[in-house]
């Protein structure tokens, strides 16, 4: 076992990449291998901005480059699965941004190619290495608030402009896709709590104008084996941000003011008979906590939490959900063979 620095490839030069993976890699010591884009330009810019050592042609030149152990995948959602497949057959560790697939049978291929494979999986969803998620189970751990009885999960942002790549359905675009899967996977995390995974109970949604089959907004109700309720709320075109999550226990509640982004609000207000307080965790960014977990895992065997199982056990909910709330699930891409 060794602590040398992981060696990262980033698909992409989007604008998400430099908080969720070139900063925290800089921070924490990983070397950035090589960067591949569409626009070799913002390629360019971000290799000469954050020390990438080099830029490559295409995303396949990166995926095989011998140079390159873990693939940094954060394009759009449509290309989450088939540059996932590609990464994982040429032989490397992935991280994925969420979601990992567009669809359940997609994710179901990503998980047999990691078994495949034998290499490491993991779906980013980050919120859940920082201490304020952390702080939560210890909540609930501590019995301070009682047995779990209900999660309330509230992810919304204002509307991105109309042409975004998240309003396209054949790019799995979505409400669902790109902020209602962290409310569902929160809820899902806490099946140690309330004796066991989430069902689902009902699912309904609205349609964003002029983008047939795409949810503007959708909200998901479950019910866990040992009584509590969830309901999981995201919009995509919201008058305000919103990112919260809180649990409601027989003794008390806790809410994690903004689990998704805890680095802009690190806040925990805890409400028990004994009164109210507010715990602050700290605004080291998420993603920091969540590549620190990832290299620990692959240098010391540190377990993970996150793995293609989970992806997949996840994806199926968000197209189950889909299906409820009378949207079609979102399609697959197929790359070209020259890709």
């Amino acid at each position: 076992m060794t602590d040398e620095p992981l060696r990262i490839g980033v698909l992409g030069a989007a604008r998400i990449a430099e908080l969720s993976i070139v900063g925290p890699a800089r921070a924490t010591g990983h070397r950035l291998v090589a960067v591949a884009a569409r626009d070799r330009d913002r390629a360019e810019a971000i290799a000469a901005r954050h020390g990438v050592e080099q830029v490559v042609d295409s995303y396949a030149s990166l995926v095989t480059d011998p140079e390159i152990e873990v693939v940094y995948n954060p394009l759009a959602n449509s290309l989450h699965g088939p540059w996932n497949l590609a990464a994982l057959q040429a032989g490397k560790h992935v991280l994925t941004e969420k979601p990992s697939a567009s669809n359940a049978a997609e994710a179901a291929e990503v998980h047999e190619a990691v078994a495949k494979a034998g290499t490491v999986f993991m779906e980013g969803f980050h919120y859940l290495f920082h201490p304020v998620t952390r702080r939560l189970y210890e909540l609930l751990d501590s019995g301070e608030l009682g047995d779990l009885r209900h999660v309330e999960t509230t992810v919304a942002m204002p509307a991105p402009p109309d042409d975004d790549v998240r309003w396209q359905l054949p790019l799995a675009g979505g409400a669902l896709m790109d902020l209602g899967c962290y409310g569902l996977h929160a809820q899902r995390m806490l099946a140690p709590w309330a004796g066991g995974a989430p069902r689902l109970v009902a699912a309904r949604g609205g349609e964003k104008a002029r983008a047939a089959g795409v949810d503007e907004w959708l909200d998901v109700d479950l019910e866990f084996p040992g009584g509590a309720t969830g309901n999981a709320r995201c919009h995509m075109a919201h008058h305000t941000w919103q990112m919260s999550c809180r649990v409601v226990g027989s003794r008390g509640e806790a809410t994690a003011v903004n689990f998704v982004q805890p680095h802009l609000d690190d806040r925990v207000v805890v409400r028990t008979a004994a009164g109210e307080r507010t715990e602050e965790l700290g605004r080291r960014s998420s993603y920091t906590y969540q590549l620190e977990a990832f290299a620990a895992h692959l240098r010391r065997g540190t377990p993970l939490t996150l793995d293609a199982a989970d992806a997949l056990t996840t994806m199926r909910l968000i197209d189950d959900c889909y299906r409820a709330a009378g949207f079609p699930v979102r399609p697959r891409t197929v790359l070209p063979a020259t890709a």
